[in-house]
């Protein structure tokens, strides 16, 4: 039961960009509110989309990965994951190439599990989860200069246990996980 209308878009009136960087674009809009309320100031941070995949082997083991972050300055289990950013390459491809690069699989069936935003308020890309089964291990991986990634093989039990002993703590990454958990239970 739903009494009050739907909230409606802003109108942007103008954009100015503050900074930009590969990875690192910030934007200040001038918008107007549907009430007609003026915001000179609202900043938006714009990011290309994001790529997770969740992975699993013919075994039924998730390919999990664990690799430093230093924004928090710790070591955390997370899916394989990375950057659409390659001229041409569609979403799943961005999936497939980050699967094999930080891991060495690849192969298997692929569906789109689902989309997300880390913050909708404040940026403007989402997050693509791809569920990936069948996967092989085909390969050397090929890490970023950036990249110090160890590559682990866990059962559906492990899994469930690093997640909800909160050892997963990227949220665009558990997600997707417990979903796919709540989903077995059906």
């Amino acid at each position: 039961m739903n009494s009050c209308p739907e909230p409606q878009a802003w109108h942007r009136l103008g954009t100015e960009y503050l900074y930009r960087r590969p990875w690192l674009t910030m934007r200040q809009d001038r918008v107007r509110l549907p009430n007609g309320r003026i915001i000179d100031d609202y900043y938006v941070w714009e990011y290309p989309p994001w790529t997770n995949v969740l992975a699993f082997t013919r075994e039924r083991h998730a390919v999990l990965i664990r690799q430093y972050r230093h924004g928090i300055g710790q070591v955390h289990w997370e899916l394989p994951a990375g950057v659409h950013d390659k001229p041409g390459e569609s979403l799943l491809q961005a999936a497939q190439r980050e699967l094999f690069e930080e891991t060495g699989f690849s192969g298997g069936s692929w569906e789109l599990m689902m989309e997300l935003s880390a913050n909708p308020a404040l940026q403007n890309n989402l997050s693509s989860t791809f569920l990936a089964k069948n996967v092989e291990f085909s390969g050397s991986r090929a890490l970023d200069a950036t990249e110090d990634i160890s590559v682990h093989l866990v059962s559906l039990e492990e899994l469930r246990s690093i997640v909800l002993e909160g050892k997963m703590i990227q949220a665009l990454h558990a997600a997707p996980v417990l979903r796919y958990l709540m989903q077995l239970q059906h």
